[in-house]
């Protein structure tokens, strides 16, 4: 069974001492590849370092994440924009919208995130989005550029069936981890609406744990219970499960 972990935070210094064992582990659990979504400048190179020692494995993505949109933003997104001229990256990520934390920067997140739309249809690349307490505002925003063939990944979806319509309907995929596991979610019972070709697996390592493992450190490797949730879900096999989110994400990351 392949599977393949859309968004996870591998360079982070939660896993500063034991990667190799982390990235064993997982490929243990059947997991193939890791997609990195980036935060901002501060990260890259450890981002960039991953590429390197796990050829083949890890995949770095571009963007400046909305909670680090502050008063240099436009600085991060010139670094942003730097890079995506440079090289190739999979995805313009994780950018978006987050009202939750911090409401200082509210402008600043929509410009910031209207920019890197357009660097990603520039650069023809999908995007990987972060929304938190934002759903309605993300989907307007998305919603015109989607217009324009835009793509990408909704990370961490955990809405209603009216939200999973409306990012269906634009022809983006819902990136599904831990929640689904959560039984107050409701993410289960949304999810018996959506085909499986909507949705992509994550983790979001080192956050958002799944059951059994919540309120520990997340990692790769615990793919596999993201999936029993979704097979039961669904009423389905894991194998299916594994089969169709793995195609769904090399279908929209280009390989």
């Amino acid at each position: 069974m392949k599977l393949i972990d859309s968004h996870c935070h591998l360079y982070l210094k939660e896993f500063a001492n034991d990667l190799d064992d982390i990235i064993q582990k997982a490929r243990n659990a059947g997991v193939a590849r890791f997609y990195l979504p980036s935060i901002n400048s501060r990260v890259v190179d450890d981002m960039l370092k991953l590429e390197t020692l796990y050829a083949g494995e890890c995949f770095p993505m571009m963007g400046l994440h909305p909670c680090s949109v502050k008063e240099d933003y436009k600085d991060e997104l010139m670094i942003v924009s730097d890079w995506l001229s440079k090289r190739k990256f999979v995805a313009v990520g994780e950018i978006g919208l987050d009202f939750y934390w911090d409401k200082t920067f509210v402008r600043e997140q929509l410009e910031a995130f209207n920019m890197q739309m357009e660097l990603a249809l520039q650069y023809q690349l999908p995007i990987v989005i972060h929304s938190r307490n934002a759903t309605a505002e993300t989907i307007a925003a998305v919603k015109p550029f989607a217009g324009r063939g835009l793509r990408g990944i909704f990370h961490c979806f955990g809405d209603g069936s009216a939200e999973a319509t409306a990012i269906v309907d634009m022809g983006f995929l819902l990136g599904i981890g831990g929640v689904v596991t959560y039984k107050k979610s409701g993410l289960a019972e949304t999810l018996k609406g959506v085909s499986l070709e909507h949705l992509v697996l994550e983790t979001d390592a080192p956050y958002l744990s799944p059951v059994p493992f919540r309120g520990k450190r997340n990692e790769p490797a615990y793919l596999g219970h993201i999936v029993e949730a979704i097979a039961q879900a669904k009423g389905v096999s894991g194998e299916e499960v594994a089969m169709v989110t793995s195609a769904n994400a090399e279908k929209i990351f280009g390989h």
